[in-house]
């Protein structure tokens, strides 16, 4: 059977500009049922979300999910520490990773796959300043061929 891909739900920008984006892992999200609510409405920002490993499972961290309108007493808080779905090989690979190479762990995008929710998971190298001047320059000189192409 074909997986069933949707769009994102949420997207976090701020890291690729931030941070190259070495490799790219799917996990998934342990939820409960009022954070998938909420995350099927698209209320998430994962802008100053992180990943740490601890103990051999990997949890997301500062990720908030808006507490779902119809929940009462069930709604959970917006910024728990929610656990990852990832199999214990990958997790011990990213774990000898991020402390050797001092590489981090930033939340990518949220989407739905089969009606699962998963993340996607960034091993990521930090931006000096002038790389960042770098890579809006090259975003601009794109933009301005592209504009060019278009106004022909």
């Amino acid at each position: 059977m074909a997986e069933k891909k949707t769009a994102p739900v949420a997207q976090n920008k701020k890291a690729y500009h931030d941070y190259f984006v070495l490799e790219e892992y799917e996990a998934g999200i342990e939820l409960f049922g009022t954070e998938v609510k909420s995350v099927r409405q698209g209320k998430v920002n994962l802008k100053d979300s992180w990943c740490n490993i601890v103990g051999g499972e990997i949890f997301a961290n500062n990720m908030h999910i808006s507490a779902y309108e119809h929940g009462n007493i069930f709604n959970r808080d917006p910024l728990r520490v929610k656990r990852l779905l990832m199999h214990k090989k990958e997790i011990n690979r990213l774990y000898g990773t991020v402390k050797q190479d001092g590489l981090a762990l930033i939340p990518l995008s949220v989407y739905f796959v089969n009606g699962r929710a998963k993340l996607k998971v960034g091993l990521c190298k930090g931006k000096k300043i002038y790389d960042k001047r770098e890579t809006a320059a090259k975003k601009d000189a794109a933009r301005n061929i592209e504009r060019a192409l278009k106004n022909r």
